[in-house]
């Protein structure tokens, strides 16, 4: 078997950085199939409570799914630091470590979220009419968290040594089984939310099958050996101080989420249908920023681990003309074709006019999303996790539920809500931009004017 791995050290930047990341974004267009097929398949088949009911549990499974996304994308940064530092050791070992870890982890996180499942729908404050639906399907589905957390890992590593393409396939086959199994479930089987649920868990568990074969079959630098899974002290201390507040960042935003869908909950079950539709679609179109975001911390880790600091540099203002380009080109469609795009999750006008509403209050603010993301994997990939966690936690939570409180205070009004979400990506952007400019930028002046070539 031929190497999947990509130096990204080496050889042109634009290039380099497309054909990386584009993999990744289809690939994550179909990673949010999963939920979204849900969503779509119950909206359609079976009727806007059901909707309300998948839609009220979708931060509540992107609490733990974003734990383990976020620690993936940490954790890769070590990854690919010692793959661009060509250290295959310490990369063999931090590799195996980081899986046993989750491993063990993805067990815990999926017993403790069936259990907690009350008390997260708690949280949302989950109405009435939609709780016994709700709490049927998010049940099942938390099952599923010990697939995501061993899949994030693994497609981590791909990543971290620049493969991008073989998660991308296995997304793609996985959500083809998704969408099958969602419309036997429910329109053949007549299964309802349950059966959604149970798709997306065989799903996942064949995406994860698929990443694993390829972890354990590659003749490359990454191979996986089950009987050297095992969790080394000294480098799972690396993979947690770079991974952790990747992990409690992504988490932390998505327990705000939970507090969001309190406001939202509170305008009824259409409401809750029309804005779940429309956090599906927002999801989508901010997946360009996500897949160059994770682009950039590939690229600036592998960069900084040879040392090349001119290259990374370069590497994130590319990724930041590459990143503007393409959300303009994929948010104007979204924005004058909003009422087509929510009219694919629910057939209900009320329903549909929250949708458009909020699709019509963010996509003008799209590019702060953008910048957010570029910065925070930039600073991420230079090793400052902490950093990142901190200021974006400032801005996507601080910022935001303050906004809330005091503009729901004086007027209640859905539309305060949707300003909510472009005001946390703006300060996010703000706060870490400020300090990749005045502690990295900075401090790597010297360093970069030994290395451009003058």
């Amino acid at each position: 078997m031929k190497k999947s791995s990509m130096d990204l050290t080496e050889g042109n930047i634009a290039k380099l950085i497309v054909a990386f990341a584009f993999p990744i974004f289809v690939g994550q267009i179909f990673q949010n199939l999963y939920n979204s097929v849900d969503a779509i398949v119950v909206g359609q088949f079976v009727g806007t409570t059901a909707l309300a009911a998948v839609s009220s549990c979708s931060d509540i499974s992107m609490l733990l799914t974003g734990f383990f996304t976020g620690l993936s994308t940490g954790a890769g940064v070590l990854f690919a630091r010692y793959f661009g530092a060509k250290d295959y050791r310490n990369l063999h070992d931090s590799i195996h470590t980081a899986l046993a870890f989750a491993l063990i982890l993805g067990i815990i996180m999926a017993i403790a979220g069936i259990l907690l499942t009350p008390l997260l729908l708690t949280i949302v404050d989950c109405p009435a009419d939609v709780y016994a639906e709700a709490d049927r399907y998010l049940r099942v589905y938390l099952i599923g968290i010990l697939f995501t957390a061993i899949y994030n890992v693994g497609a981590g590593i791909l990543r971290a040594v620049g493969d991008s393409k073989r998660p991308f396939y296995y997304l793609l086959i996985s959500s083809v089984a998704n969408i099958i199994l969602d419309l036997v479930a429910v329109v053949w089987l007549k299964m309802g939310v349950i059966g959604v649920a149970i798709a997306t868990i065989c799903a996942q568990g064949l995406s994860v099958f698929l990443v694993f074969r390829q972890l354990i079959c590659a003749n490359d630098v990454y191979k996986v050996t089950l009987k050297e899974l095992k969790i080394q002290k000294h480098l799972l201390l690396q993979v947690l101080d770079l991974g952790i507040p990747a992990a409690i960042q992504a988490s932390l935003i998505s327990i705000s989420n939970l507090f969001v869908q309190r406001y939202i909950n509170g305008f009824g079950s259409a409401a809750m249908a029309g804005i779940g539709a429309a956090k599906k679609i927002d999801k989508f179109a901010g997946l360009i920023a996500q897949s160059v975001g994770l682009a950039t911390t590939t690229f600036v880790s592998q960069n900084f681990g040879a040392k090349r600091l001119d290259r990374a540099f370069q590497g994130i203002r590319t990724c930041l003309i590459l990143c503007g380009i393409c959300v303009a080109v994929l948010g104007v469609p979204i924005y004058f074709f909003a009422d087509f795009f929510v009219h694919i999750f629910t057939a209900d006008e009320n329903a549909v006019s929250y949708g458009v509403a909020m699709i019509h209050t963010m996509m003008p603010l799209y590019y702060c999303q953008a910048l957010n993301q570029i910065f925070s994997n930039a600073v991420r990939g230079f090793g400052k996790s902490r950093a990142v966690m901190v200021l974006s936690l400032l801005g996507m939570i601080g910022c935001r539920q303050l906004w809330l409180a005091i503009s729901m205070g004086m007027h209640r009004s859905v539309t305060n809500i949707f300003i909510g979400y472009p005001l946390g990506w703006f300060f996010s952007a703000l706060f870490v931009f400020l300090y990749y400019w005045f502690a990295i930028r900075k401090k790597y002046k010297a360093q970069l004017l030994e290395t451009v070539p003058q």
